[in-house]
């Protein structure tokens, strides 16, 4: 969430940034500093009216100690009737609190200077590339053919037992996934990362502390009875583990990785682009998450996409990295930079992970601060990244890694899997 004082100082340049990102309603800026003027005028009166009953009451005693019964009389009269007036201040205050806080909610993310300009992903800048495209035997096919060939995934077991984009893993197939979730996992807390293990529903409060709500409701599943969310990434339960909470400077930067299931409905999803493993309802993901000082986290941002990188060169898999354009941002993000791998037999880059700075507006929503050096409570900086998506990785790592004889698993993989090859 955006902070009111930035707002309120610099209302022309918010709306330019929010351009950047193609945001439809920049009204909603006057909107909310026009409700914040008349929030700030009940807030007066109210502390006003307070303060004259707190000064009549603190009288009415004197005039008692003083015998002066009739006189303290007329002040109580005076009293009950100021109080008449505070309790419809007090309501109507609240009222426009909640107003300026629903309308600031509808505010997305402003984009780093660093955001290139543009609407759709074509207007992506790629930042660079890596790895070899590989070259496949004259009988390669896709992954969901290769899946079917080994034994490895059975889409439509998935599709009878629960619906289409839930997919059953098995045998080799299951093997190999949990081989890539244990190394994701060895990989990241090598670096420095504690791992956790977190729900896999969140309450309201959890989803709009990290910006899934208001802005992404109709893509979570919705748990009605007990008003829960299943979650759509890790990075949602792991960031609240600092809602609410300040924080000590010594303890940054705090790094977080957590292996989850993450559940999104994907409405509007359809055609070859959803094919296979391209885009599931569930699927499995291996999450960082960074808490930091405000002055580190773009240092940090490149740390993580190094990271990363080494993961996916690890790998083999052919790759490059893009910084994402104003329209083709999340809603809580300043900066993203996603990681696409080349699949060979689909011939297209397939998205297996977002490394992304939020800046303080997480932070801000979730009331996750910390005491700097010289005792100033301010709002931390929050970052996340896919460290790595499976079910892409997977389906590359099958397609591009196919030979005559079976699938060729990379060096890295073998130790967890058991084997050289499927």
């Amino acid at each position: 969430m955006l902070q009111i004082a930035f707002l309120r100082s610099q209302p022309e340049v918010v709306k330019e940034r929010l351009a950047v990102k193609h945001f439809s309603e920049p009204n909603l800026v006057d909107e909310i500093i026009a409700l914040d003027d008349e929030r700030k005028k009940l807030t007066f009166q109210f502390d006003d009216t307070k303060a004259k009953i707190n000064a009549a009451s603190k009288e009415i005693g004197m005039l008692m100690g003083k015998g002066q019964k009739e006189e303290a009389e007329n002040r109580k009269k005076e009293v009950e009737q100021l109080k008449t007036v505070l309790g419809p201040v007090q309501q109507e205050l609240d009222e426009k609190e909640k107003q300026v806080n629903d309308l600031l909610l509808r505010l997305p993310n402003l984009p780093s200077s660093l955001v290139p300009k543009g609407r759709t992903p074509e207007d992506n800048e790629v930042v660079r590339t890596g790895g070899s495209k590989p070259e496949l035997p004259a009988s390669a096919v896709p992954h969901w053919d290769l899946t079917k060939k080994y034994d490895l995934i059975d889409f439509e077991l998935g599709n009878k037992i629960t619906g289409s984009g839930f997919p059953v893993y098995k045998g080799k197939g299951a093997k190999l996934q949990r081989a890539l979730i244990q190394y994701f996992l060895d990989y990241n807390t090598q670096a420095g990362y504690t791992e956790y293990m977190p729900p896999l529903m969140v309450n309201e409060a959890s989803a709009y502390g990290t910006g899934q709500l208001p802005d992404k409701e109709g893509q979570m599943y919705h748990v009605t009875v007990d008003n829960l969310y299943l979650i759509p990434t890790a990075e949602v339960p792991v960031t609240n583990i600092y809602r609410d909470t300040i924080l000590k400077e010594a303890d940054l930067p705090i790094k977080m990785t957590a292996y989850t299931p993450c559940f999104r409905r994907e409405a509007g999803s359809y055609g070859k682009d959803v094919r296979g493993l391209n885009r599931l309802h569930q699927f499995d993901k291996v999450e960082l998450v960074q808490v930091v000082q405000p002055e580190r986290s773009y240092e940090v941002l490149d740390e993580m996409v190094a990271h990363v990188e080494k993961l996916v060169q690890s790998l083999g898999l052919h790759y490059r990295i893009l910084r994402l354009c104003g329209g083709d941002m999340s809603f809580a993000s300043a900066l993203t930079y996603d990681f696409e791998v080349y699949s060979a037999a689909q011939e297209k880059w397939l998205e297996v992970s977002s490394v992304s700075n939020f800046e303080s507006f997480q932070a801000n929503r979730l009331k996750a601060r910390y005491k700097d050096s010289n005792g100033k409570t301010q709002l931390v900086h929050t970052l996340n990244g896919s460290s790595l998506a499976l079910p892409r990785i997977l389906a590359c790592l099958l397609e591009n890694n196919q030979t005559e004889n079976g699938i060729l698993l990379p060096p890295v993989l073998q130790s967890y899997f058991g084997s050289e090859m499927i």
